[in-house]
């Protein structure tokens, strides 16, 4: 079973940039696609971006396009998601997630492995 770390949240005022990570316990990570979402205070858990186990392929919600960038090293077993021109709406807690069926979904239910989250808070 792949365990998934996130790390890089924090506080940021609107315009700053974070950088999440996320870690996987396993090797087998580098033939998982790898999913980032976020759940906002009160909502529903929402796509962000996907990546695809090679790195080669990526897609992000219309909201955070042109913003936020999703990238991954395998040989260090960590995805990233760079995050640029931070909103307050970007407020919420990110959590990243492993599909070990390559799906390149977009859809929480397709994924196998989450953690724990890491929050993000950015002030206006």
């Amino acid at each position: 079973q792949v365990q998934l770390v996130e790390s890089g949240g924090g506080l940021v005022q609107a315009g700053g940039s974070l950088r999440l990570s996320c870690t996987a316990s396993e090797r087998t990570f580098s033939v998982n696609d790898l999913g980032w979402f976020r759940q906002a205070p009160g909502k529903e858990r929402e796509f962000v971006a996907v990546i695809d186990w090679s790195g080669r392929r990526t897609a992000y919600a219309d909201s955070v396009k042109g913003r936020f960038t999703v990238s991954r090293d395998n040989a260090k077993n960590t995805v990233y998601l760079q995050m640029n021109s931070l909103r307050p709406e970007d407020t919420a807690v990110y959590y990243c997630a492993a599909d070990r069926d390559l799906r390149y979904s977009l859809r929480l239910s397709d994924y196998d492995y989450w953690g724990q989250g890491t929050q993000v808070t950015v002030s206006s």
